[in-house]
């Protein structure tokens, strides 16, 4: 059984038993939602995604493109890749560092 979590995603094909899954498990998803490019999958459970945005230089009138990373959960039933762009969403912090939780993943290879 898959539950609505409330965000306009495609359904993970998997099932798990992931307590921290937002699909499968009990994790709200709550506020924010980011779209950004893996740049590393080595942890388990965890993965860090670079985000891209414009940030206004008010002294010249001009915007410049910035980047971030955040770390996200991944949980067991969506699959991901080094350079798939993904979304994320804000969660309760499950740990120190990690505060959203991915809820789609992209199914092409690569950007």
């Amino acid at each position: 059984m898959v539950r609505n979590i409330g965000v306009m995603v495609s359904l993970p094909k998997k099932t798990c038993e992931d307590q921290h899954c937002p699909f499968h498990g009990s994790l709200p998803v709550r506020g924010r939602l980011y779209s950004g490019v893996v740049e590393s999958n080595k942890s388990t459970k965890m993965i860090v995604v670079s985000r891209e945005y414009n940030r206004l230089v008010k002294k010249y009138k001009r915007y410049e493109r910035s980047k971030s990373k955040v770390h996200a959960f991944l949980p067991d039933c969506i699959d991901v890749a080094e350079g798939q762009k993904v979304k994320i969403a804000e969660c309760r912090p499950l740990s120190k560092t990690v505060s959203f939780v991915v809820v789609e993943g992209d199914n092409k290879d690569g950007i």
